[in-house]
């Protein structure tokens, strides 16, 4: 189950099966893309929080499932599971809002690379990664072969991947798996989304997109993509009148 609440600037978007430890099952997968895209297509958010219910923030796949369909051979649904993990993580990369993750627990299999496919991640202390897939004798998915070796190496991710143990918050927060790591997890995420949410919308989306570019562009490219959004940002009346601001010294 997915529940969405938007509040003012801010959607949080809760994986909600803590029964389960939030496993994606049904058609959870399809349900957090369908909530991600009304996020991004929603004028009013600035920010996207994605979190678990419960002391989980999600332990992947649903296991039980997974055997019933290699019990079935049936590669067909399994392909379709596939799929919706792929779709979500690109959803992600695609949305210029800003998408967060609160990582209040166990992070394992899909829910680990869910969590790693967001722009930020936010842990508690009681936060665990694991990609638990090879305890399995599965391949990752949901790009976790790609996006954990651009936050902590080569060397790291073949070391997490391989063995499937358990990174605890501590040294998630040492080898820059996360971002940070808070007491308070809601008021800390939330303080987060309310220091982006005040800047400009259009600039932040400019940000994203021009880091995201940063992974395959060549310095020169790069330089002319900053340009180019450099370019729209000073022709805008917000930017004029935020600098007019500051030199007649009022908010």
């Amino acid at each position: 189950m997915i529940v969405t609440r938007r509040a003012a600037f801010l959607t949080t978007i809760t994986l909600s099966r803590p029964e389960k430890l939030n496993a994606f099952a049904g058609t959870m997968r399809q349900d957090l893309l369908a909530a991600l895209r009304a996020a991004e297509e929603d004028a009013n958010c600035r920010v996207v929080v994605v979190t678990g219910a419960g002391r989980a923030f999600s332990a992947g796949g649903d296991l039980a499932d997974m055997a019933e369909l290699q019990r079935r051979r049936d590669t067909e649904a399994f392909r379709k599971l596939l799929d919706a993990g792929r779709d979500v993580v690109m959803q992600i990369a695609g949305m210029t809002t800003p998408v967060i993750a609160a990582v209040n627990g166990v992070a394992a299999g899909a829910g680990c690379n869910l969590a790693l496919a967001c722009d930020s991640r936010i842990a508690s202390p009681e936060a665990k990664f694991s990609e638990s897939f090879v305890r399995m004798a599965l391949h990752p998915d949901w790009g976790g072969t790609w996006l954990l070796p651009r936050l902590v190496g080569y060397g790291r991710a073949l070391d997490i991947l391989c063995t499937g143990r358990t990174v605890d918050a501590a040294e998630a927060l040492r080898i820059g798996l996360v971002d940070r790591i808070a007491d308070d997890l809601a008021a800390e995420t939330e303080a987060f989304a309310q220091a982006i949410a005040a800047v400009p919308g259009a600039v932040v989306a400019d940000i994203k997109r021009a880091l995201r570019a940063s992974r395959q562009n060549e310095l020169q490219a790069q330089l002319a993509l900053e340009s180019e959004h450099q370019l729209r940002a000073f022709l805008s009346d917000e930017s004029a009148e935020r600098i007019a601001a500051f030199l007649d010294r009022r908010k």
